[in-house]
């Protein structure tokens, strides 16, 4: 028989470890659900939804959601951030693919375009038009996603003879902007019925950023195809 003795109170704390772990991990799927529910009535109902109405999609009452996000602020900020994490499992994919550069722009202005046509009201989510919605979370996603552009660019910046990281900060920068600006203006043209397709704007785009590049590339001796297999440098983690 063994002579090793658990310590008086050890196996309570073992015990009482599990329960927390269960109960932590109980709390993140409920409110990662009454997040997703949020979203779909914001998708449904409008901006003006109410709590009430929330915790109906959800299945849940509205103390609950009290409890977990204490105010609608704070469940916005929450539907930002998730908006944001969406959006991003589009367009990281898109912007580090292997393949010809015209088309890896292509298909980043694609995600973007195509997470907003998928996600019915979610763009408000990211202009700060809701109300009692603060910008913290709006602002630190749209510079993550101007991150990923500057290493994009600054890859190609690298290619092309150009050393200067503040002009390809800038550049991220406006890039952000005007696909945000257009895609708000489509969404906008769509609801009226008087927008062009979403692949007639997406290519737009695409052709007014590769003229840049193409600009940028000519100006320092440098002919660039919409076939050129310019290199990408992989985000730091």
């Amino acid at each position: 028989m063994s002579s090793e003795r658990t310590e008086p109170g050890a196996a309570d704390d073992l015990r009482s470890d599990g329960r927390s772990t269960r109960w932590d991990a109980h709390r993140a799927r409920r409110r990662e659900q009454v997040v997703d529910a949020a979203l779909v009535v914001l998708g449904r109902d409008g901006q003006d939804f109410g709590l009430d109405q929330v915790a109906h999609e959800a299945g849940v009452t509205k103390p609950v959601i009290y409890r977990h996000f204490g105010d609608r602020a704070a469940l916005l900020d929450a539907m930002a951030e998730r908006a944001t994490d969406r959006l991003m499992e589009r367009l990281m994919p898109a912007l580090y693919r292997e393949c010809a550069a015209w088309k890896r722009i292509y298909d980043s202005v694609d995600a973007v375009m195509g997470f907003l046509d998928d996600s019915p009201s979610v763009d408000l989510l990211f202009r700060r038009r809701l109300p009692g919605q603060r910008g913290e979370v709006v602002d630190a996603g749209r510079e993550f996603i101007a991150s990923a552009l500057t290493g994009l660019l600054g890859s190609y910046a690298e290619v092309l003879g150009l050393d200067d990281p503040e002009l390809v900060r800038v550049w991220s920068q406006s890039l952000v902007g005007a696909v945000q600006g257009t895609a708000e203006w489509w969404l906008r043209g769509r609801a009226t019925g008087n927008a062009p397709g979403r692949d007639v704007v997406t290519t737009h785009l695409t052709d007014l950023i590769w003229t840049q590049i193409e600009g940028v590339g000519r100006q320092r001796g440098l002919t660039l195809s919409r076939e050129s297999l310019l290199p990408v440098r992989v985000m730091p983690k």
